[in-house]
């Protein structure tokens, strides 16, 4: 029976971690497909049933949509009052995650775990709410849709169309304590959606016609029963482990490939990709590292390199372990992914073997469990005798240098030196221990050809110097032949177990020293400031670790190379081209890849979290070497931690950049208050002293009067600038409140045309305004103001007497476009943007008047009323400013009795 105890240091990180988990709360998980399946009825039920059982149960926020089958399951239980947070003139209803703390139940529930917490919380996200609490030991139960998770966000986005951006990370999801699937037909989740269940009935007919068709209802079921699904698996994996089970569990349908050296591997694996595919489940890939693989010939270690490849590009998880058991190695990896069926290739039938118990067979006799599946390798090939020679295990094994044969003579010279005149003090037996310590002495150092010849000259040596007759190969007594037989055996024994447990530990030394590298590469990444850094660390990297020469060639912000970045070396004759490619595909190129494999550079493009950042050049003396799965899997982790490196660098540079802007920014909006404030008055005075001029006794002349015009002019100008200046403050600051009432578009236009009556005289002004527009909810003196600025601005940059149109139409999605188009000279090429910018103007040198900050107040009042806005140029000639306000839901006015009076 196969030994099930847990292995000791395991035992100890599970007890550590137990230990952790039990000073945190437990977050309970209601998980559905969509909105609508009863998420939160569910939890409300499930919380009534332990509210029966006398528990500490607190309700912290729950969304009821105005459901009465919800907001019964409310009554009889304690709600804690929510926060009032302030957000753009509005007052919010957020989790108060002081109170529950204050208030510390042993339960408390919270609605919608991917909610997105007004500005001004502590957390940006409820899920850092409950973590929190979960910190603090306190119970949670919570709700999420399956288009929450992050990992299935543009899955979901891709199937519906509609793009979620309330998210929660799929660890948390994963670190649930339990997850409660809550799932409802499609068809049942229809007729909810109908009878007024989930939406009010105005909104769900929309909803049945957008998101919740049956199709996507359908596949969006079919994602939360499989995330589900998955997370049971890992659960159940991570129990076979703590408990050391060792039994396969036929709970899932999977699949493991066995890789080896013989013919026919290719066919083995493409088997196996079909049965996969057709059973639609995933499979694995297995190659056994042993010390024979190291005595075999260059093509049969190639064969298996490229089946490995083969495996990885077909879609399966390879892996490749060290051990001198493949049968033992084999039944232990599907044993510790539960994977029930194994794949392996049938051997070739051998008349003159017939002991020979086939792979397949040994797996079945030691592992009975396990389905096993004999794939046929076709047949096979001729070999050369060129290739019969360079396969023969025995010349391989015994091939070393001419000095390690002649230290093995030296050895068991010494032996025998030292073995002579303990003849007559010890037994024959106590002697022959020297011998066969000589033997160990030569596997250790020098490897198994040489340890194999100090076998035969250490039983030689003993026959010749301690067995009678002596000094005579004569043997007196038959029984010595056993003995020699037996000290021969047990010589070659220890010779081949000792090479592979010094094999076995340079396998693991080799380890140790990659994982010690990649310590030391993240240890001196997290300490570099600039790009060049970065390039010489991975530079010493890849020297030591590949062998090669490495550059990095670094995206800009329109996603095209630039130069590499300077290192010690340099030297390399890369091509931009390939770089672009492996850039833009998100793919290697170059040596030892399918694409321009005749590159001697192979690049590797650095894939950030957030984009690629670059590309990886390196120019390999072995491109082979790549081949090994080890090699590769090195390869990507020292790509992906310069990408998230040169990430982090990027980062810290916007960091440091957005704190000067902010700091120059509330200094500047500090700066410009306090000077508007203080310029009001002596405008206002100046305004009242020009009046006060024509207002004179006796009249002034005629020049007097137009100087004193002239001031009253540019005195009202110079008021516009300062009010404008005043309006850009406090519009930063969040000072300004929206009255935001539902009133027609047609009243704010023409009021923004009284007003700018005189700056527009002489233009044809044209109004496009569909009379079926329906009612918007704004601000009508911000609104005007945004049209009033953008008149100005046509008037100002156009020539006189050209005409400008005012128009507006429903948008695309739920919006209204506005839009305020003119025939002059248009925007400069490529500052469309940059237009919105304070104090930003068209033409650096200009004699209009004007300091740049009309269209940044358009753009800040749009933005407040949660609109858009952007510039154009027009096809013909001119610019356009278009910008897009909420639909929003108007009231319904009844006008059927609005004449009914006689």
């Amino acid at each position: 029976m196969a030994d099930q105890r847990p292995d000791p240091d395991a035992l100890l990180d599970r007890l550590k971690a137990d230990e952790a988990k039990a000073a945190r709360g437990r977050l309970k998980i209601f998980f559905g497909a969509s909105a609508g399946v009863g998420k939160t009825y569910a939890m409300l039920s499930a919380a009534r049933a332990q509210a029966g059982q006398h528990a500490d149960i607190v309700i912290g926020v729950v969304e009821t949509h105005g459901r009465k089958e919800t907001e019964t399951l409310l009554e009889g239980l304690e709600r804690l009052p929510l926060k009032s947070v302030p957000y753009r003139g509005r007052v919010l209803q957020e989790f108060d995650l002081d109170g529950a703390l204050a208030r510390r139940p042993s339960l408390i529930l919270i609605d919608e775990l991917a909610h997105s917490n007004a500005p001004g919380s502590r957390h940006p996200k409820r899920w850092h709410d409950v973590d929190e609490l979960l910190g603090a030991g306190i119970d949670c139960w919570s709700t999420i849709n399956v288009q929450h998770l992050e990992g299935l966000n543009d899955v979901v986005g891709g199937i519906t169309g509609v793009r979620v951006w309330e998210t929660v990370p799929d660890q948390v999801f994963d670190a649930a304590d339990e997850v409660v699937l809550v799932d409802l037909s499609p068809e049942e989740l229809l007729q909810r959606l109908k009878e007024g269940k989930v939406y009010l009935p105005h909104q769900a007919e929309r909803a049945i016609q957008n998101f919740f068709r049956k199709g996507n209802l359908i596949a969006l079921r079919e994602l939360a029963l499989r995330r589900t699904a998955d997370r049971v698996d890992r659960q159940m994996l991570q129990y076979r482990r703590d408990q050391s089970v060792s039994p396969v569990w036929q709970t899932r349908e999977s699949l493991l490939v066995c890789i080896g050296p013989g013919e026919g591997a290719e066919r083995i694996i493409r088997s196996a990709a079909r049965l996969a595919a057709r059973l639609d489940v995933p499979w694995h890939a297995l190659s056994i590292d042993t010390p024979a693989l190291q005595r075999l010939s260059r093509r049969q270690r190639q064969r298996i390199l490229k089946s490995i490849k083969l495996a990885q590009d077909m879609g399966a998880e390879t892996a490749t372990l060290s051990g001198s058991d493949p049968v033992a190695t084999v039944i232990a990896y599907a044993r510790d992914h539960n994977l029930f069926r194994v794949i392996v290739g049938r051997d070739h039938v051998r008349a003159w073997r017939p002991w020979y118990r086939s792979f397949a067979d040994r797996i079945g006799k030691q592992a009975p469990d396990l389905e096993v599946i004999q794939v046929a390798r076709g047949e096979p090939q001729e070999r050369k005798p060129s290739d019969e020679r360079t396969d023969e295990s025995w010349f391989a094994r015994l091939r070393a240098p001419w000095q390690s044969y002649a230290m093995s003579a030296v050895i068991c010279a010494l032996a025998a030196a030292l073995a002579a005149p303990l003849h007559s003090v010890f037994e024959l037996t106590n002697i022959a221990m020297l011998f066969l310590l000589a033997v160990v002495v030569v596997a250790v150092r020098y490897g198994f050809g040489p340890s194999v010849m100090a076998a035969f000259l250490t039983v030689a040596a003993f026959d010749f110097f301690h067995v009678q007759p002596r000094l005579s190969f004569s043997v007196s007594d038959v029984q010595y032949l056993l003995t020699f037989v037996v000290m021969l055996v047990v010589a070659l024994v220890t010779a081949t177990l000792t090479t592979g447990a010094k094999y076995q530990a340079r396998v693991a030394s080799l380890r140790e020293q990659r994982v010690r590298a990649l310590y030391e590469l993240s240890r001196d990444l997290s300490g570099a400031l600039m790009p060049e850094q970065i390039a010489e660390i991975s530079q010493r990297f890849a020297e030591t670790e590949f062998g090669a020469k490495s550059a990095i060639l670094l995206a800009d912000e329109h996603h095209r190379l630039g130069d590499p970045v300077a290192t010690p070396t340099g030297g390399l004759a890369l091509d931009i081209g390939i770089g672009q490619w492996a850039l833009d595909h998100a793919a290697d190129a170059g040596a030892g890849t399918d694409t321009l494999p005749g590159s001697p550079i192979r690049y590797v493009p650095l894939t950030a979290p957030m984009r690629t950042r670059g590309v990886l050049a390196l120019e390999l003396r072995n491109p082979s070497r790549l081949m090994l799965p080890e090699q590769g899997r090195l390869l990507d982790t020292f790509a992906r931690l310069i990408a998230i490196s040169l990430e982090r660098i990027h980062y810290v540079d916007i960091a440091r950049i957005t704190t000067v802007q902010m700091e120059s920014e509330r200094l500047r909006s500090s700066l410009l208050s306090a000077i508007s404030h203080d310029l009001r008055t002596p405008l206002a005075t100046l305004v009242g002293l020009a009046d006060s001029i024509a207002m004179t006794v006796p009249p002034p002349t005629g020049r007097q009067s137009e100087i004193a015009a002239s001031l009253r002019e540019e005195a009202l100008r110079m008021n516009s600038l300062v009010n404008n200046l005043l309006d850009m403050a406090r519009l930063q600051s969040g000072a300004v409140r929206l009255n935001q009432q539902w009133q027609p578009l047609e009243e704010v236009v023409g009021s923004a045309l009284k007003a700018v009556a005189s700056t527009i005289a002489g233009r044809a002004v044209s109004i496009d305004l569909p009379p079926d527009l329906p009612l918007l909810e704004f601000d009508a003196v911000l609104m005007e103001r945004v049209l009033v600025n953008l008149l100005e601005n046509a008037a100002k940059y156009t020539p006189a007497g050209s005409p400008i149109g005012i128009g507006a139409a429903p948008g695309a999605g739920d919006v209204v476009r506005i839009w305020v188009e003119d025939h002059g000279p248009g925007l400069p090429p490529g500052k469309e943007e940059e237009m919105f910018k304070k104090f930003e103007r068209g033409r650096s040198e200009s004699a209009t008047p004007g300091v740049g900050l009309g269209l940044a107040i358009c753009r800040a009042i749009c933005a407040a009323h949660g609109g858009t806005i952007q510039a154009e140029n027009r096809r013909g000639s001119g610019a356009r400013f278009v910008f897009c306000l909420p639909r929003g839901n108007p009231p319904v006015v009844d006008t059927a009795d609005e004449d009914a009076q006689p």
